[in-house]
């Protein structure tokens, strides 16, 4: 990977950073997500919102995805980036691979839930249709305190209400 590439990942994790702090804002997990065309316009995004949507599928990448859908006009995502705060859950990696997005980039691991090497690894199956390039590690420390410091704040909080 070139710098200017890399730079341009560092670029887009920091927005899909943004909007994880909007999910924490409203007592969601702290994830976001952000999807550029081939040219680098943004044309989806998202932060966590699955118990503001009573919806177990209101992941960042899932309404990321759905937004890009609405603006190309098609549910094919050829030649696009998906940029996300923390590696994607099982499910997401099932909604990035049939959307056929062509690069994942985040942040963080996730070794309870991540489809994308850490528990599974979907990314490259050669049983699925479709393999994706895949980036950790862009922003690794900023990702990984978002996510540490929401749940320790969730575990202090819990402890004093007992």
């Amino acid at each position: 990977m070139d710098i200017d590439s890399a730079m341009d990942d560092r670029y887009y994790i920091e927005i899909a950073i943004e909007h994880a702090r909007k999910a924490a804002r409203q007592d969601e997990v702290p994830v976001g997500a952000v999807i550029t065309d081939s040219s680098g316009h943004i044309i989806g995004h998202g932060y966590n919102q699955p118990i503001s949507m009573c919806d177990p599928t209101g992941h960042a990448e899932i309404i990321a995805i759905r937004m890009a859908a609405l603006a190309t006009g098609n549910y094919r995502l050829c030649g696009t980036t998906i940029y996300v705060t923390i590696e994607p859950c099982i499910m997401c990696m099932g909604a990035i691979i049939h959307a056929r997005i062509e690069r994942l980039v985040y942040g963080a691991s996730d070794p309870k839930w991540g489809g994308a090497g850490s528990l599974y690894d979907f990314a490259y199956d050669n049983r699925l249709n479709h393999t994706i390039e895949v980036v950790s590690g862009v922003c690794l420390n900023e990702t990984r305190e978002i996510m540490r410091r929401f749940f320790r704040d969730k575990r202090s909080n819990r402890q004093c209400q007992i």
